[in-house]
């Protein structure tokens, strides 16, 4: 089963994204990019990237900052949720990759550390009800 199921079934209904490793909050609030275009925009345009805010692209393995205004982390992610690569930072015009991943997370600069996010943890999305 997918990881992104919550969004998947109730896009409408918020949600967070916890490391199970650790129980910390990654990011209070979840965007999702799934289809072309929403992908294809990502965060491009955007002059930031809000604290505790995370952009979900699936599904993809790869992704690029070029035109991009900020650093940003960067989680490689299967499709049940584990995490099997990390950039921290990635400046913009930049691009990174991970084969065998599934959904790319885009994060503030610094997210992944205030998490203590690594290859190996595992996510989970939970509902804000």
């Amino acid at each position: 089963m997918s990881f992104l199921k919550p969004l998947l079934d109730q896009p409408a209904v918020p949600c967070r994204l916890d490391n199970a490793r650790n129980g910390r909050i990654v990011a209070d609030r979840v965007l999702p990019a799934f289809d072309s275009a929403a992908r294809r925009k990502g965060l491009l345009g955007r002059q930031s990237m809000p604290d505790s805010t995370a952009l979900i692209l699936a599904p993809t393995n790869a992704i690029h900052t070029f035109f991009m205004r900020f650093a940003i982390d960067v989680a490689f992610v299967t499709k049940s949720g584990q995490v099997l690569k990390t950039r921290h930072a990635l400046g913009p015009w930049r691009m990174a990759a991970a084969l065998r991943s599934y959904a790319v997370i885009e994060l503030p600069a610094g997210a992944l550390n205030r998490a203590d996010t690594r290859a190996g943890d595992q996510l989970v999305l939970v509902r804000d009800i």
